[in-house]
């Protein structure tokens, strides 16, 4: 049986991301005051001057402005010191010209990873697991990824999440399988006999039956 000691704090989807205070590579930061108005992809590497992570913060940066595009901040985070983030930036920047211009947090106390459950000890117990968490404009968690040490994240689904959300949001509609931009949306289902006939007589929509109906945007 878990004690309470081992038991991990893991934010749920719809959850208030946690608030924190915390030195950046950016400067000193609040999340609650972060990126007003924008929705955040917040992600954890396990550590600086690792071959996987720097592939991953590399990808980042070089499509910083698709994120920029969906009106998006992004912030890393590992526990390693802020001159460890900092020599690392240079590093890469150095060898390969790619600058990771987003705030990088420094967690050496681990506070705000284990806010976040990105701490997850049958895996790693002082290196933070690849986590994304999709944070809205009002600060709620919208979507959660976790990935273990040794794979590395997908930058395409990344941004097709994102943007899915948003579409989702904005149209109040659901997206199906493998929806990317352009791609036909789910019209919302009828909860009523009287929108089911409505549904059943409207051809502006494709359908596959009542319940399932598509459309463009």
């Amino acid at each position: 049986m878990e004690t309470s000691e081992n038991v991990i704090s893991m934010p749920r989807i719809g959850d208030d991301a946690p608030d924190f205070e915390a030195v950046t590579t950016k400067g000193r930061i609040k999340f609650s005051d972060f990126a007003k108005d924008k929705w955040v992809v917040f992600f954890s590497h396990p550590a600086d001057f690792t071959p996987v992570c720097t592939t991953e913060m590399s990808g980042f940066a070089q499509r910083k402005a698709e994120f920029d595009a969906l009106n998006t901040e992004l912030i890393g985070l590992s526990i390693d010191s802020i001159h460890a983030h900092l020599g690392w930036v240079n590093n890469v920047r150095n060898n390969t010209g790619v600058y990771f211009d987003f705030p990088i947090i420094a967690d050496l106390d681990m506070s705000v990873s284990k806010k976040y459950g990105m701490l997850q000890p049958n895996e790693a117990e002082t290196a933070a697991v690849r986590a994304v968490f999709f944070i809205d404009p009002k600060k709620k968690i919208r979507l959660i990824m976790y990935y273990p040490l040794n794979v590395g994240r997908n930058m395409d689904e990344i941004l097709r999440a994102l943007e899915a959300l948003q579409v989702a949001d904005e149209h109040k509609v659901a997206l199906p399988l493998d929806w990317k931009k352009g791609d036909k949306v789910i019209v919302p289902p009828p909860k009523t006999l009287e929108e089911m006939d409505a549904r059943l007589a409207d051809d502006s929509i494709e359908k596959v039956d009542f319940y399932l109906a598509k459309k463009s945007l």
